[in-house]
């Protein structure tokens, strides 16, 4: 009989394993040595324990399902149990325990993670919803909105599902969204086209009076109307685009119309006033001689002289108006300078005024005077320094007033 640590194989061939449990046949050898059958038996052992050495590999090694993983470990522990092989079955079930615990622990982790992720895509669902029920309650972007729902709704789709209960509320609330978005879309789009019409039958009449006046020869009250008409057009607000393009079409028609005439008569006209702006030309160059003004009833005089043939000589063209008008407008403003400059310098009353102050700080400085005198033979430098500083000061101001009453002499 030959034996080994972990079995035997009896006199009538019967192979056996020991176990904590006592022995156990594993088989029956008749063709040779104990050894042979020994072995034989040791290298199904072997491949018993290859079998759970793969399966410690994929269970750590790779992200393996906890219910693969138990179900692999059952039919090994089934194996080492009713195992035909002889070895340390006991060292095999020790390691399917630890698989078992660390599978165990693996299910508590992935039941954690699931946990996390429907947790997280509930926070992502709720988000969706919320935003989906701003957009219908606030937003009146309507082309915006309305993409954006429909990028909110592949964003729901794209997320992990959660509880049944949850995500059917949720879907719920979402579809809800988008139902009232659309209906109030629908309805500000009806009233749109309420207001576009009313908008519509406002620029009929702008227009119909627009044309009304398209032969108007009376240019002046004609043209400042056609202004109040487009200010009314812009005030009107839009009507639908076929409507604005066909309305805009004759209101500019009948607006050229007029303009057109009349810059065509105002161009004849001015062609007759050339004449006119000849003479005013003359004239202009004439009252630019006054200046610079140095006798103010001397300026006034031939400036009235030359106004007298400046009206006599009549309109020029529009064109030259205002650079003619500023001309001469610029030269009776040096002359009216003058003239108030003049009657300031004759005012007896401004003068007196200017005569009492020069003479007030006249005497204020005869005082100064004798104050510092007084002080600079006691010895009181702080009273001559105080005296000193209080002349400078009035002496400048003597000398500015003194200027000023000059200018009346």
């Amino acid at each position: 009989m030959s034996t080994d640590p972990w079995g035997r194989v009896d006199d009538d061939g019967t192979v056996y394993v020991r176990t904590a449990e006592g022995e156990r046949a594993v088989g029956s050898w008749q063709a040779g040595e104990p050894e042979e059958a020994l072995a034989y038996f040791h290298r199904k052992y072997d491949e018993l324990a290859g079998q759970v050495q793969l399966l410690e590999q994929r269970v750590r090694g790779t992200d393996l399902a906890p219910a693969q993983a138990e179900s692999g470990i059952a039919k090994l522990r089934e194996a080492v149990a009713d195992a035909h092989a002889v070895g340390d079955l006991a060292a095999l079930t020790a390691r399917l325990d630890g698989l078992t615990e660390l599978v165990a622990q693996r299910r508590e982790e992935v039941k954690a993670a699931r946990e996390q992720a429907r947790a997280e895509a509930r926070a992502v669902k709720e988000r969706i919803v919320g935003e989906a029920e701003r957009i219908a309650e606030e937003t009146t972007h309507w082309k915006s909105g309305g993409e954006r729902l429909r990028q909110l709704v592949e964003e729901w789709k794209a997320a992990d599902r959660i509880d049944r209960a949850t995500e059917a509320t949720l879907w719920k609330r979402l579809s809800a969204a988008r139902t009232a978005f659309a209906k109030r879309r629908k309805a500000y789009f009806a009233g749109l086209d309420e207001q576009r019409e009313g908008v519509r039958a406002e620029k009929e009449r702008i227009v119909a009076e627009a044309e009304a006046l398209a032969g108007s020869t009376d240019w002046g009250p004609t043209a400042a109307v056609y202004r109040e008409l487009m200010q009314q057009w812009k005030n009107a607000g839009r009507a639908s685009r076929e409507a604005e393009d066909e309305l805009w079409a004759r209101f500019k028609a009948a607006q050229d119309q007029f303009f057109q005439a009349r810059s065509a008569v105002f161009a004849e006209r001015d062609a007759s006033l050339a004449a006119n702006a000849v003479v005013k030309e003359e004239l202009l160059a004439e009252a630019e001689k006054i200046l610079p003004v140095t006798d103010a009833r001397t300026a006034r005089a031939a400036l009235r002289s030359i106004l007298e043939r400046w009206e006599a000589a009549g309109p020029v063209p529009r064109d030259q108006r205002d650079r003619l008008e500023g001309g001469l407008r610029r030269v009776d403003e040096a002359v009216r300078k003058a003239e108030d400059a003049e009657w300031k310098r004759s005012n007896p009353e401004a003068r007196a005024r200017a005569q009492s102050t020069v003479d007030q700080l006249r005497t204020s400085i005869e005082q100064l005077e004798k104050r510092l005198d007084k002080a600079q033979a006691a010895g009181r430098a702080k009273d001559v320094k105080e005296a000193e500083e209080a002349l400078t000061a009035r002496r400048s101001w003597l000398a500015e007033a003194e200027r000023t009453l000059a200018e009346f002499s």
